[in-house]
């Protein structure tokens, strides 16, 4: 190989090639840090892309997730409310029982009548108080609405929940105005009574139905999730491993390069001695 003084080509491919090595590295620990392959549309714009679109998705099904899981709260608030009301229905059967038998007398039954107007008010509070927010849960009060869980355009994505078909009140459960300060008044109080545990129990059962299907959406919803975000990780996520013997690769030629760019230089200086 001859040897040139005013040009040192051998220096610059070697400049050339550390530049190109310092870039690799420089990309190596850009992903490494951030921790994605793709970090910018020049890595890989169609991947990008296609990220992108899979993060949006998976993010609208976590928020539909969300939606199914505020409606189960919003229904456990009512059945946990109708569970005490059908607590206290038992208590004023068995009070209605008990104040049907010759065995008190009328006094008895008085204290007895004391509990049973006592827990009647008790249903009414609790059908009165029982709220998701703003949103009245057991007195017939609310309206319908649409539980979000739906995340794709054109599906079906609704739940309909409509707090105005549960009514927990005394009045609805047609207990209001009953007695047991006499026999005849407890023994009626036992048949409205049954009838009032039937009705809480067919409202309690459209409620544990509304829930199930809640509940399935959120094990769909989030079966969807976990697969979509595993495949955009594949797409969009670093190989940890590969980068870092990319890193390292390119140290390694770096550090050479550097070294044979001091020889590069060195030429120059063998070709003037030969002159000299």
């Amino acid at each position: 190989m001859g040897l040139r003084i005013a040009t040192n080509t051998a220096a610059q491919t070697v400049q050339k090639n550390i530049k190109q090595t310092g870039k690799a590295s420089t990309e190596a620990l850009e992903k490494l840090s951030s921790g994605k392959r793709i970090n910018k549309s020049a890595d890989d714009a169609a991947g990008l892309a296609i990220a992108k679109n899979m993060e949006a998705q998976v993010k609208g099904l976590r928020q539909a997730s969300r939606n199914a899981n505020d409606g189960i709260s919003m229904v456990q608030t009512a059945e946990g409310a109708m569970n005490e009301t059908s607590n206290i229905l038992v208590r004023l059967r068995e009070l209605s029982v008990q104040a049907a038998s010759d065995t008190i007398g009328d006094t008895e039954r008085g204290f007895l009548d004391k509990e049973y107007q006592q827990l009647v008010e008790e249903v009414d509070r609790i059908a009165e108080s029982t709220k998701f927010g703003s949103i009245s849960l057991l007195n017939g009060s609310g309206s319908e609405m649409d539980i979000q869980v739906g995340t794709f355009a054109g599906e079906s994505g609704q739940i309909q929940y409509d707090p105005s078909q549960t009514n927990a009140t005394a009045s609805a459960l047609n207990i209001s105005g009953l007695s047991v300060s006499s026999k005849d008044d407890a023994r009626s109080s036992m048949e409205n009574v049954d009838e009032a545990i039937t009705s809480l129990s067919e409202q309690r059962a459209n409620l544990g139905a509304i829930q199930s299907r809640l509940q399935s959406s959120v094990n769909n919803l989030e079966i969807q999730s976990t697969n979509l975000d595993a495949s955009r990780s594949v797409i969009e996520d670093a190989d940890v491993a590969y980068e870092s013997s990319q890193l390292a690769s390119a140290n390694i030629s770096k550090q050479a390069g550097v070294s044979s760019l001091v020889q590069a230089n060195n030429l120059n200086s063998q070709a003037l001695r030969l002159v000299g």
